[in-house]
């Protein structure tokens, strides 16, 4: 069969829009199928659009699979509306189809809840005429006009089984800037706003030293984005394969990864973190308040936060703070200790996101179930966009303090700063932020408005998604 899998753009700009490689997910599938004999072609729309060109080799498959996150659903609807009208049988992956199968049910032909490694390869072979739908696990179709679900199970292939990804399989990859390596699954921890454990699971699949090495030796030379949810969940195993990277010579030149704030206790892991060439952490402090930190299951302390900054600094590696403002335990007050606290500890870059009730998460559940959440609006529920009401402030006064507070924090005085002591990196990076910021308000000025409106009793808010939009779907629209 001839497939193409597609990765929608995000509906807005975001604060990782000027970073340039794909999701992994799909460059596994892709693999897999090419290695069952299919033709392949995978599209990540952030890192190159669907021009005229791509969208006929689309227009002639026999199935095209779209993953997507809930702020990119509207927009693979919207595409899967318009390649179904051509005739071409569509399958919806990803995180939100996971949580509300039967709202991409209603715009493609299959849904496929999970992990798919196991699934996609049987629905082709379906599709093909070689088994059934019912012998494809965690799907949805329908059938004489009902929804018809096959038996739910867990992905039973040990993450060693599965192929490296092919990246000659993506369109547009020499656009990328960092390669994305996936050595883990799973979280030990159970976030309240995180969506990770209810999607792959609270077990940590790990790969093997041996096989994470080999990955990294075809990618020699290239800086590399390890993008696990958690790199250092397993410290004994994370120390193993960074040993095992200074020993067989494989450590690029440069190395990101995601960790939490208590990693700073371990120095022997920040050691060889040092020594391998870690250049950037990420970390998800998400809140200065204890309170707020026990209320969202972190299972960390807050004066967990300055020594991580510190110790990471002292170790040469720079620090990407993220932090979350709504939480009930949040005031407005909250916006200027954070930001206080983030300059103070001179913390190199940060992001400063407004908390988002994602479907799958137990804090969706909650605020839902409150009556809190007063948009559906899949496209603003991507932490740049207030979709729900605080506790100890109004939804406008959120989406107003969390842009200030990102104003004040990458401000020209800070970039000054940062050139005044030589550290053109984090200089350049908040440069990068500033203009952020900007281009975000004046993308985002109708928002705002409906925002005041809606707060100023003038007006409603809209209550859910349209798929039209802004920006069309050139290349599918202009194709026939």
């Amino acid at each position: 069969m001839k497939i193409a899998l597609i990765e929608p753009s995000s509906p807005d700009y975001h604060v990782y829009s000027h970073t340039r490689f794909p999701r992994l997910g799909l460059l596994v599938l892709g693999t897999i199928l090419r290695d069952a004999g299919h033709e392949v072609a995978v599209y990540a729309e952030d890192l190159q659009g669907i021009g005229a060109s791509a969208a006929r080799h689309i227009l002639k498959c026999d199935l095209v699979g779209i993953s997507c996150t809930s702020s990119t659903a509207p927009r693979a609807y919207a595409m899967a509306r318009l390649l179904r009208l051509r005739g071409v049988p569509v399958v919806f992956g990803g995180v939100h189809p996971t949580f509300l199968p039967e709202e991409p049910l209603q715009h493609a032909d299959y849904v496929i809840k999970g992990e798919a490694e196991e699934a996609l390869p049987l629905l082709a072979d379906a599709l093909a005429g070689e088994g059934g739908l019912d012998e494809v696990p965690n799907l949805l179709y329908r059938e004489n006009g009902r929804a018809v679900r096959t038996p739910e199970r867990p992905m039973s292939v040990p993450l060693d089984d599965i192929p490296m990804p092919d990246f000659s399989l993506l369109r547009g990859r020499e656009r990328m800037r960092v390669v994305p390596l996936l050595t883990t699954r799973g979280c030990p921890h159970n976030c309240s706003f995180c969506c990770v454990s209810p999607m792959f699971g609270r077990r940590y699949r790990m790969k093997s030293v041996e096989r994470v090495v080999e990955e990294l030796a075809r990618h020699v030379g290239a800086s590399v984005f390890f993008c696990d949810d958690n790199f250092t969940a397993s410290p004994s195993r994370t120390k193993q394969l960074l040993s095992a990277m200074l020993r067989r010579n494989v450590a690029p030149p440069r190395w990101f990864a995601q960790v939490r704030a208590d990693v700073h206790r371990d120095h022997e892991m920040l050691d060889l973190m040092r020594r391998t060439q870690c250049k950037r952490v990420f970390v998800g402090f998400e809140s200065l308040n204890q309170e707020v930190l026990d209320g969202y299951g972190k299972g960390v302390g807050a004066d967990d936060i300055p020594a991580c900054i510190r110790a990471f600094h002292q170790h040469d590696i720079a620090v990407h703070g993220m932090f979350m403002f709504g939480a009930d335990g949040d005031d407005a007050d909250t916006f200027a200790r954070t930001v206080e606290f983030a300059l103070t500890h001179d913390i190199d870059t940060v992001q400063f996101m407004i908390l988002t009730p994602v479907p799958g998460s137990e804090l969706f559940r909650r605020l839902d179930a409150e009556g809190r959440v007063f948009t559906y609006d899949w496209t603003l529920y991507d932490g740049h966009h207030v979709v729900f009401e605080p506790a100890q402030m109004s939804p406008l006064e959120l989406q107003i303090g969390t842009i200030r507070a990102t104003r004040r924090f990458y401000s020209g005085r800070s970039v000054v700063r940062s050139l005044s002591c030589l550290r053109l990196g984090t200089a350049l990076l908040r440069y990068a932020g500033r203009r952020l910021i900007r281009r975000w308000r004046r993308g985002n000025a109708r928002f705002m408005r409906r925002l005041r409106r809606w707060q100023q009793g003038r007006a409603p808010f809209p209550r859910h998604f349209s798929l039209a939009l802004p920006g069309g779907l050139p290349g599918l629209e202009d194709s026939g």
